[in-house]
């Protein structure tokens, strides 16, 4: 039975779009009624925080960890948050540059969208050089197998470079052209997201670059003015599933219960970011309220908007934000340190500054509350 269902899975035909199926099915619209409800309600919370970069900055960060774990790729949050802020005395291990190549590529293709709302597949062959870090582009030399641990063949993608081509190009048109097809955007995510994993048109990156498309195919299609929907902590949670319900379109044709798990993904996904984007702005306000008086005249939002942007900050950063002295700039994190605002860690000869309820609202919204965040937490308050 098992060399039945294996050869099968290597036999799937990957379905030129649009699909010649009914998709819109009553729990399918019942599930894309409370996605996009809860979607919209997102993209209005994310307006209460004027300064966008706040947003994308930590938000990115929070998504390039999860979904980066996916792959088994793991990092710490603080490992990660000292890396990006480049502390020179800490050494980066591989699975944190990789995730920060994640971040990175995701924040460069959000840049080449914004110019005209594509999402060609050149500009998908950028996020993919970024986040692997070569220029192979789609597969071109057959072999490629999707596995499982045991080493069984689970699925076979297209082999040819032709083939590839061709179906990406599909796939290209179906994103980009909405005369194709004029299903909701957000069925039309999920459709997209298992088209691109079946057709695995890179070497190394597949996943990861799926998810990219996912959260930037959002904004192409104005859900969201930035992309800070993310998807891969309800994957991750949902991982068995989720690689369950990928096959079982290739096996079964079960477009409905794909669709339905992606569209609960969302809705989920968004709870969980509006709570997490309203803490962000109530302690934003706490800190204001707690700033003020502390700093005078000398006050400037600009310095709010430094220490929400990133978990760590430091002199030079504060220096050339407010345009003041070094010691000047020492003075005003002095005094939000004595507040009990932030708390200064001596690196080598610099100082750096890390403001731990930002660092501890992201490591609890994560939902796993386990031991080791726990650990993790207790580590950044004895340095």
């Amino acid at each position: 039975m098992n060399s039945i269902i294996n050869n099968e899975n290597r036999n799937y035909k990957i379905p030129e779009l649009p699909l010649d199926i009914d998709l819109e099915t009553k729990n399918v619209m019942r599930q894309l009624n409370l996605a996009n409800k809860r979607l919209a309600e997102l993209k209005g919370v994310a307006q209460t925080i004027p300064n966008e970069i706040i947003l994308i900055n930590t938000l990115i960060l929070q998504e390039a960890k999860d979904s980066s774990a996916i792959e088994n790729i793991v990092t710490t949050h603080d490992e990660l948050f000292r890396a990006e802020i480049d502390l020179k005395q800490y050494a980066i291990s591989a699975s944190t540059k990789e995730v920060l190549n994640y971040s990175a590529a995701l924040k460069h293709g959000f840049e080449l969208i914004r110019k005209d709302g594509l999402l060609t597949n050149a500009r998908i062959k950028d996020i993919q050089q970024i986040l692997e870090g070569n220029r192979a582009g789609f597969r071109s030399v057959h072999g490629t197998t999707l596995k499982r641990n045991d080493g069984t063949i689970v699925y076979t993608p297209p082999q040819s470079k032709q083939e590839i081509e061709q179906y990406m190009a599909n796939l290209e048109l179906f994103i980009n052209d909405d005369s194709v097809s004029d299903i909701d955007p957000l069925i039309k995510m999920a459709i997209v997201h298992h088209q691109f994993e079946s057709i695995h048109p890179f070497y190394d990156g597949n996943g990861r670059t799926g998810r990219i498309v996912n959260i930037l195919y959002l904004v192409t299609q104005k859900l969201l003015d930035l992309p800070i929907l993310y998807l891969s902590r309800y994957i991750i949670q949902n991982k068995t599933e989720y690689y369950a319900l990928l096959q079982g379109v290739r096996d079964t044709n079960d477009w409905e219960r794909w669709i339905i798990f992606i569209l609960k993904g969302v809705e989920q996904t968004a709870i969980n970011t509006i709570w997490l984007v309203k803490e962000i702005s109530s302690l934003m306000l706490r800190f204001k309220h707690n700033i003020r008086p502390l700093l005078g005249k000398s006050y400037r939002h600009d310095l709010l908007n430094n220490l929400f942007s990133h978990p760590y900050t430091k002199i030079s950063f504060v220096q050339d934000i407010l345009q003041v002295s070094r010691i000047t700039a020492t003075q005003y994190l002095d005094k939000i340190v004595a507040a009990g605002l932030l708390k200064k860690i001596k690196s080598g000869r610099d100082n750096y500054y890390l403001n731990m309820p930002l660092c501890e609202l992201f490591i609890n919204s994560s939902d796993f509350h386990s031991s080791e965040n726990e650990d993790i937490i207790e580590s950044i308050h004895e340095k």
